[in-house]
Protein backbone atom coordinates (compact mmCIF):
# COMPACT_ATOMS: atom_id res chain seq x y z
CA UNK A 1 0.00 0.00 0.00
CA UNK A 2 1.24 3.46 -0.89
CA UNK A 3 2.34 5.84 1.83
CA UNK A 4 -0.09 8.65 2.65
CA UNK A 5 1.43 12.11 2.98
CA UNK A 6 -0.59 14.88 4.65
CA UNK A 7 0.37 18.37 3.46
CA UNK A 8 -1.02 21.81 2.85
CA UNK A 9 -3.06 22.23 -0.33
CA UNK A 10 -1.84 24.18 -3.34
CA UNK A 11 -3.80 26.83 -5.22
CA UNK A 12 -3.63 24.85 -8.49
CA UNK A 13 -5.57 22.04 -6.76
CA UNK A 14 -8.62 24.30 -6.30
CA UNK A 15 -10.92 22.56 -8.86
CA UNK A 16 -10.39 19.11 -7.32
CA UNK A 17 -10.69 20.44 -3.76
CA UNK A 18 -13.94 22.21 -4.73
CA UNK A 19 -15.28 18.90 -6.06
CA UNK A 20 -14.37 17.16 -2.79
CA UNK A 21 -15.91 19.94 -0.67
CA UNK A 22 -19.14 19.54 -2.64
CA UNK A 23 -19.09 15.79 -2.04
CA UNK A 24 -18.56 16.39 1.68
CA UNK A 25 -21.44 18.90 1.76
CA UNK A 26 -23.59 16.51 -0.36
CA UNK A 27 -25.09 17.59 -3.65
CA UNK A 28 -28.57 18.29 -2.22
CA UNK A 29 -27.05 20.84 0.16
CA UNK A 30 -24.99 22.35 -2.68
CA UNK A 31 -28.07 22.63 -4.89
CA UNK A 32 -29.91 24.25 -1.98
CA UNK A 33 -27.17 26.90 -1.82
CA UNK A 34 -27.11 27.29 -5.62
CA UNK A 35 -30.89 27.79 -5.75
CA UNK A 36 -33.37 26.86 -8.47
CA UNK A 37 -31.87 29.24 -11.04
CA UNK A 38 -28.37 27.74 -10.93
CA UNK A 39 -26.71 24.37 -11.42
CA UNK A 40 -24.17 22.35 -9.49
CA UNK A 41 -21.67 23.42 -12.17
CA UNK A 42 -22.34 27.05 -11.25
CA UNK A 43 -21.80 26.21 -7.59
CA UNK A 44 -18.56 24.36 -8.46
CA UNK A 45 -17.26 27.43 -10.32
CA UNK A 46 -17.94 29.54 -7.25
CA UNK A 47 -16.35 27.01 -4.89
CA UNK A 48 -13.25 26.71 -7.10
CA UNK A 49 -12.82 30.49 -6.89
CA UNK A 50 -13.26 30.37 -3.10
CA UNK A 51 -10.68 27.58 -2.70
CA UNK A 52 -8.22 29.62 -4.78
CA UNK A 53 -8.85 32.75 -2.70
CA UNK A 54 -6.48 33.38 0.21
CA UNK A 55 -9.07 34.89 2.57
CA UNK A 56 -11.95 32.44 2.43
CA UNK A 57 -13.13 29.74 4.79
CA UNK A 58 -12.64 27.27 1.89
CA UNK A 59 -9.20 28.61 0.94
CA UNK A 60 -6.43 26.22 -0.04
CA UNK A 61 -4.55 27.88 2.84
CA UNK A 62 -7.13 26.31 5.20
CA UNK A 63 -6.96 22.90 3.53
CA UNK A 64 -4.97 19.78 4.30
CA UNK A 65 -4.68 17.21 1.54
CA UNK A 66 -3.81 13.54 1.67
CA UNK A 67 -1.52 12.48 -1.14
CA UNK A 68 -1.06 8.84 -2.19
CA UNK A 69 1.35 7.93 -4.96
CA UNK A 70 1.67 11.57 -5.95
CA UNK A 71 -2.11 12.03 -6.34
CA UNK A 72 -4.55 13.88 -4.09
CA UNK A 73 -6.73 11.27 -2.39
CA UNK A 74 -8.62 13.41 0.10
CA UNK A 75 -8.89 16.77 1.79
CA UNK A 76 -9.87 18.41 5.05
CA UNK A 77 -10.85 22.08 5.17
CA UNK A 78 -10.29 23.46 8.69
CA UNK A 79 -9.86 26.90 10.22
CA UNK A 80 -9.93 28.81 13.48
CA UNK A 81 -13.60 29.06 14.51
CA UNK A 82 -12.96 32.58 15.84
CA UNK A 83 -12.32 33.67 12.23
CA UNK A 84 -15.51 32.23 10.73
CA UNK A 85 -17.27 35.56 10.13
CA UNK A 86 -14.38 37.38 8.43
CA UNK A 87 -13.55 34.27 6.39
CA UNK A 88 -17.21 33.82 5.41
CA UNK A 89 -17.39 37.34 3.93
CA UNK A 90 -15.85 36.01 0.70
CA UNK A 91 -18.51 33.25 0.47
CA UNK A 92 -21.26 35.82 0.96
CA UNK A 93 -19.79 38.08 -1.74
CA UNK A 94 -19.28 35.15 -4.13
CA UNK A 95 -22.85 33.90 -3.64
CA UNK A 96 -24.14 37.35 -4.59
CA UNK A 97 -21.91 37.46 -7.67
CA UNK A 98 -22.22 33.87 -8.91
CA UNK A 99 -25.69 32.88 -7.69
CA UNK A 100 -27.51 36.19 -7.03
CA UNK A 101 -28.25 34.91 -3.50
CA UNK A 102 -27.85 36.58 -0.11
CA UNK A 103 -26.40 34.44 2.65
CA UNK A 104 -25.43 37.29 4.95
CA UNK A 105 -27.70 35.93 7.71
CA UNK A 106 -26.53 32.31 7.62
CA UNK A 107 -26.13 30.66 11.03
CA UNK A 108 -22.66 30.22 12.50
CA UNK A 109 -21.57 26.60 12.63
CA UNK A 110 -18.53 27.14 14.85
CA UNK A 111 -17.10 29.50 17.45
CA UNK A 112 -13.90 30.67 19.06
CA UNK A 113 -11.95 28.01 20.90
CA UNK A 114 -12.12 25.31 18.26
CA UNK A 115 -10.38 24.44 15.04
CA UNK A 116 -13.47 23.88 12.91
CA UNK A 117 -13.45 20.93 10.53
CA UNK A 118 -15.59 22.28 7.73
CA UNK A 119 -15.31 19.64 5.00
CA UNK A 120 -13.72 16.19 4.97
CA UNK A 121 -13.67 14.02 1.86
CA UNK A 122 -11.70 11.01 0.68
CA UNK A 123 -12.13 10.10 -2.98
CA UNK A 124 -13.95 6.78 -3.43
CA UNK A 125 -10.94 5.00 -4.98
CA UNK A 126 -8.93 5.69 -1.80
CA UNK A 127 -11.44 4.86 0.91
CA UNK A 128 -10.89 2.29 3.67
CA UNK A 129 -7.15 2.98 3.80
CA UNK A 130 -7.09 5.12 6.94
CA UNK A 131 -6.83 8.40 5.01
CA UNK A 132 -9.74 10.11 6.80
CA UNK A 133 -8.21 9.06 10.13
CA UNK A 134 -4.82 10.49 9.09
CA UNK A 135 -6.43 13.78 8.07
CA UNK A 136 -8.37 13.99 11.34
CA UNK A 137 -5.26 13.28 13.41
CA UNK A 138 -3.41 15.96 11.45
CA UNK A 139 -6.16 18.43 12.37
CA UNK A 140 -5.55 17.74 16.06
CA UNK A 141 -1.84 18.44 15.55
CA UNK A 142 -2.72 21.62 13.63
CA UNK A 143 -4.98 22.83 16.47
CA UNK A 144 -2.18 22.20 18.96
CA UNK A 145 0.31 24.14 16.77
CA UNK A 146 -2.16 27.04 16.45
CA UNK A 147 -2.84 27.10 20.21
CA UNK A 148 -6.52 26.29 19.71
CA UNK A 149 -7.81 24.17 22.61
CA UNK A 150 -10.30 21.93 20.77
CA UNK A 151 -11.32 20.56 17.38
CA UNK A 152 -15.01 20.73 16.43
CA UNK A 153 -17.25 19.63 13.60
CA UNK A 154 -20.85 19.11 12.61
CA UNK A 155 -21.97 15.68 11.46
CA UNK A 156 -25.29 15.04 9.77
CA UNK A 157 -27.59 12.96 11.97
CA UNK A 158 -28.29 10.90 8.85
CA UNK A 159 -24.62 9.88 8.54
CA UNK A 160 -23.99 7.40 11.37
CA UNK A 161 -20.93 5.96 9.62
CA UNK A 162 -19.12 9.30 9.79
CA UNK A 163 -20.22 9.78 13.39
CA UNK A 164 -18.77 6.35 14.30
CA UNK A 165 -15.43 7.33 12.75
CA UNK A 166 -15.30 10.59 14.70
CA UNK A 167 -16.27 9.04 18.03
CA UNK A 168 -13.77 6.18 17.54
CA UNK A 169 -11.06 8.86 17.40
CA UNK A 170 -12.21 10.56 20.62
CA UNK A 171 -14.76 13.13 19.44
CA UNK A 172 -17.68 13.52 21.84
CA UNK A 173 -21.20 14.86 21.44
CA UNK A 174 -21.46 18.53 22.50
CA UNK A 175 -24.95 19.43 21.29
CA UNK A 176 -27.46 19.39 18.44
CA UNK A 177 -28.18 21.99 15.80
CA UNK A 178 -29.68 22.44 12.34
CA UNK A 179 -27.46 23.60 9.49
CA UNK A 180 -28.20 23.68 5.77
CA UNK A 181 -31.66 22.29 6.52
CA UNK A 182 -30.25 19.13 8.12
CA UNK A 183 -30.26 17.98 11.72
CA UNK A 184 -26.65 17.94 12.90
CA UNK A 185 -24.61 16.86 15.90
CA UNK A 186 -21.80 19.10 17.13
CA UNK A 187 -18.85 16.88 18.04
CA UNK A 188 -15.75 18.12 19.85
CA UNK A 189 -12.27 16.68 20.40
CA UNK A 190 -10.06 18.12 23.08
CA UNK A 191 -8.45 19.68 24.90
CA UNK A 192 -5.83 18.92 22.26
CA UNK A 193 -2.87 19.59 24.54
CA UNK A 194 -3.81 16.52 26.59
CA UNK A 195 -3.91 14.17 23.60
Amino acid sequence: MEETIIRGARKDEAPLIATMIMEAMNHDCCQNFAGPEHTLDDFHCMMTMLVGHERSQYSYLNTLVAECGGKVAGCLVCYDGALLRPLREQFIAAAREYLDRDFSHIDDETQAGELYLDSLCVLSAYRNRGIATALLRSSVAKAREMGIPAVGLLVDKGNPGAERLYTSLGFRHAGDTVWGGHGMKHLVFGPVDEE
